[in-house]
């Protein structure tokens, strides 16, 4: 069976962050992130890695990994752009924000033919994560079971602002009922508080499995994305700000009963750079797995 490939989800605009976290150092030796989930992704068996990005910043993004990842492990690039749309679809002449992580899945329709996970570039999932996830999509052989990793609220806030998370609902038996975005997730004397698109906001409990975008699928989403993408577009075209955030296909998959997603429950420690505030602490996070030997102080010699 072919080996999984990554997805990295190398996009984004990092308008919070204030620059390019996809690369930016955090590691003793001048490590990225995202080395750090190739790295675990290679020891897990994952066999590909395909990077979707802006245009704009793929050439900085290949001269980063170029030397690292040569002889290692074969990647290629893909790029998220507002036209990459289905035929037919006509992309508003206002609209200027990228189309969200599920769009960005959609485009990598032909790099990808294998089971492939998911991740965004700039979160830290840990090493058993991928572990996890390879072994789901080597093990799995039901074309409509798909997967994915999750984590505590509680674990994944940060202490310098809002995030957004896929809030999760399961069954008895451990898999996804439903994922609801929350975009705006912050911490308010001890609570968690989410902010509502209407004003209102939400107390959610620190327990409850949220999605970190770490996602496995079969190639039969592609088909699944497009024709959501389409019907997206269609009538969300007088808002230029609306995403096609993952959870909303899958959520809809699950309703219509033509795929069932198992949640891996994951107990490691997640982290990563929403806020330039993060990076301190992103940098002391790491200082300590290698300290402890999880990782080495260079991780690719």
């Amino acid at each position: 069976m072919d080996k999984p490939v990554l997805l990295v989800l190398a996009a984004g605009m990092g308008s919070r962050y204030g620059g390019l976290k996809q690369i930016d150092q955090v590691g003793p030796s001048g490590e990225a992130i995202i080395d750090y989930s190739i790295y675990d992704a290679i020891r897990a068996g994952y066999g590909r890695v395909v990077f979707v990005v802006r245009p704009e910043i793929e050439e900085a993004v290949r001269n980063f990994f170029e030397t690292r990842l040569k002889g290692r492990i074969p990647f290629d690039f893909v790029h998220q752009e507002l036209g990459r749309v289905p035929e037919g679809t006509v992309v508003p002449p206002e609209r200027k924000k990228p189309w969200g992580t599920g769009h960005a899945v959609m485009v990598a329709k032909e790099k990808i033919h294998e089971p492939f996970a998911v991740i965004n570039a700039d979160d830290f999932y840990g090493p058993g994560a991928y572990r996890q996830t390879a072994a789901f999509l080597q093990g799995s052989r039901d074309p409509s079971e798909y997967a994915m990793v999750g984590y505590r609220l509680e674990n994944t806030l940060s202490d310098h602002g809002a995030v957004a998370r896929g809030i999760c609902r399961t069954s008895p038996d451990g898999y996804l009922l439903e994922v609801t975005e929350h975009t705006k997730i912050y911490k308010d004397d001890g609570r968690i508080i989410s902010l509502l698109d209407d004003g209102n906001t939400v107390e959610l409990q620190g327990d409850v499995p949220v999605s970190m975008n770490f996602w496995c699928f079969k190639p039969n989403i592609f088909d699944e994305l497009e024709r959501q993408f389409a019907e997206f577009v269609r009538e969300h075209a007088a808002d230029p700000k609306a995403e096609f955030f993952i959870p909303l296909p899958v959520s809809r998959l699950i309703r219509e009963g033509k795929i069932r997603m198992k949640v891996l429950p994951n107990s490691e420690e997640w982290f990563g750079v929403t806020y330039k505030e993060d990076k301190p602490v992103v940098i002391r996070k790491i200082r300590e797995l290698v300290d402890k030997g999880v990782y080495p102080e260079k991780l690719w010699d």
